[in-house]
């Protein structure tokens, strides 16, 4: 009887994991959030461009921030399917879809079918997973990267090690040629974390490990020739208002251990040791609570953990979740990386659950979330007031029709689980189609850019100044733009020419006696930073800024 209704369970995992995938995809044509993504999105375009894979240029200037494989891969993309939102976005959705495949492919190895399956799901079911596919940045590339990194180098330790090692170190390598060598804190957690805690140490000091560092810095020498060829080579570049700076001193070094002790040229005030303990609890709902169970219940059943395989997902997490927690750099999209460690922790759980009494205690914490989640997405819509298309409603009820069904005839343990399942898929469906559409009308320089590509017919230069974030105008305005750094006047395109700037430079400039016509003004809000004020539609007024569009005569 359970073979059969796992055989059952199974065909609905692999349908639910389908539906994961496509909700996943629906905030793919969402326009691009800025500053960041906006920002990633422009330096790529800019790459594609010039067909210069080496420099990398942000409004205009040498740009020595993040190295160069995101920016490689959506350059890619651009040069295969044009300049386009959903180009930017569709790489890093497919290393997130990379990252579930990996994390059932390791949970498989380390459990079975079913707990891998479970694995997959969660993972592509986590609320930070699905926000990062809509807000793309670094992280989903790491992620898919990190996980597949993980997996090929625990299969390196038996059999045909060599490949594994080689494919492991490739990864590896393109992860830290995304976001440093602290991205290497992961891998060298769950693997050479998990045979120390077993006190393997003839694997822990094999030489293949070593064979595996050279891999890696020899993978790396694309990233490192372009810093030493766009900045180390060019002493008199401004960098940070800098000279003599080094690019390949940054990348090893300012980037991470600078970011780390703040003492780089890039700091942040600030750090709190619990941060990314609490931000767990909402990044990973639905499944955050039963991931922290899941925690204690490795803890208490840890004398039964006798394989360096058990000890993979903690040992990366743990070793992760601290170096991030004492670092001054603390930003919710960080944790994401290690959420395959959290997906399989969590499905390991929910698999082997027996007590009655805890299935129970399951049952009623994950219904009050799902309520929780419901209420909150209701209030969400009931205030921001976001139009929601007839289309998005079938959604809605389909899914609502699938997950009741799934619920009712399974009929044990994991129907609550569907049933959270569904929930997301509701909640994120309302998200990419509705909510996120109608709050990136209040993104001023996306919106102006747009408006601009079908009303300034004379294809005049666009200038806007820069430091005030205004990325997506570098992205999607198809007429030349020209990024004025205040005090270079002289450099400045010859009149006429349009300008976009916030309203409070433009009254500036009038009073100055600057020659203008004022052609169109956009309410603006920096949506990543979301506060009361603005997200209810009666006072959103009241929290907005303005933006303008004028010619400068």
């Amino acid at each position: 009887m359970e073979h059969s209704m796992a055989a059952q369970r199974a065909k609905w995992l692999y349908f639910f994991i389908g539906v994961a995938v496509l909700v996943n995809f629906t905030g793919l044509f969402v326009t691009i959030i800025g500053p960041d993504g906006a920002l990633y999105a422009s330096i790529a375009k800019t790459m594609a461009l010039k067909n210069d894979f080496v420099n990398l240029f942000a409004e205009g200037r040498d740009w020595l921030d993040k190295p160069h494989f995101p920016f490689w891969v959506t350059a890619i993309s651009f040069k295969l399917f044009g300049m386009s939102t959903w180009a930017y976005k569709l790489p890093a959705i497919i290393f997130t879809m990379i990252a579930a495949i990996y994390t059932y492919r390791l949970a498989l190895l380390i459990y079975n079918k079913e707990i891998a399956l479970w694995s997959a799901l969660i993972l592509l079911t986590a609320q930070h997973i699905f926000i990062s596919n809509t807000d793309v940045r670094a992280e989903p590339y790491l992620t898919g990267l990190i996980i597949a990194s993980v997996y090929h180098y625990f299969r390196a330790q038996n059999g045909k090690w060599f490949w594994h090692l080689m494919f492991g170190s490739a990864l590896a390598a393109c992860a830290v040629m995304t976001k440093g060598i602290f991205a290497l804190i992961p891998l060298g957690g769950a693997i050479a974390g998990s045979l120390l805690i077993m006190k393997d140490w003839k694997m822990l000091f094999n030489f293949r490990w070593l064979l595996a560092a050279i891999m890696i810095f020899i993978f790396i020498i694309p990233e490192l020739l372009c810093l030493y060829l766009q900045f180390d080579i060019h002493p008199e570049k401004l960098v940070f208002g800098q000279h003599n700076i080094s690019g390949v001193k940054f990348f090893f070094w300012d980037s991470q251990f600078g970011r780390f002790f703040n003492t780089g040229p890039i700091k942040k005030a600030g750090g709190d040791p619990s941060f990314f303990m609490h931000t767990s609890l909402w990044a990973f709902l639905p499944w955050s609570i039963l991931f922290w169970i899941g925690i204690v219940d490795f803890f208490r059943t840890k004398h039964k953990r006798l394989r360096q395989a058990d000890w993979i997902c903690f040992a990366g997490t743990a070793l992760t979740m601290l170096i991030l927690s004492v670092s001054k750099f603390q930003l919710p999209h960080y944790i994401i990386i290690i959420f395959p460690f959290f997906a399989v922790i969590t499905a390991r759980y929910i698999c082997e659950l027996k007590s009655a009494t805890a299935i129970s205690r399951i049952r009623l914490t994950q219904s009050v979330i799902v309520g929780i989640l419901i209420v909150l997405g209701i209030a969400v819509q009931y205030l921001f007031a976001a139009k929601i298309s007839y289309p998005t409603y079938i959604w809605f009820l389909l899914i609502i029709a699938l997950t009741v069904y799934v619920a009712r005839i399974s009929r044990d343990r994991f129907s609550i689980f569907f049933v959270t399942c569904g929930t997301m898929f509701i909640l994120n469906i309302y998200f990419n189609l509705a909510y996120y559409p109608s709050l990136v009308k209040y993104q001023a320089d996306s919106e102006a850019a747009m408006w601009l590509n079908t009303n300034n017919p004379k294809n005049l230069t666009i200038v806007k100044e820069v430091n005030n974030y205004a990325y997506a105008i570098d992205f999607y305005a198809e007429a030349p733009v020209y990024d004025y750094h205040p005090g270079d006047e002289s450099e400045l395109p010859a009149k006429p020419y349009i300008l976009y700037a916030e309203s409070a430079k433009i009254k500036e400039m009038l009073n100055n006696g600057v020659a203008m016509d004022r052609i169109k003004s956009f309410g603006s809000y920096r949506i990543t930073r979301m506060k009361l004020k603005f997200l209810n539609s009666s006072t959103r007024k009241l929290a907005l800024d303005s933006a303008e569009i004028v010619l400068i005569k």
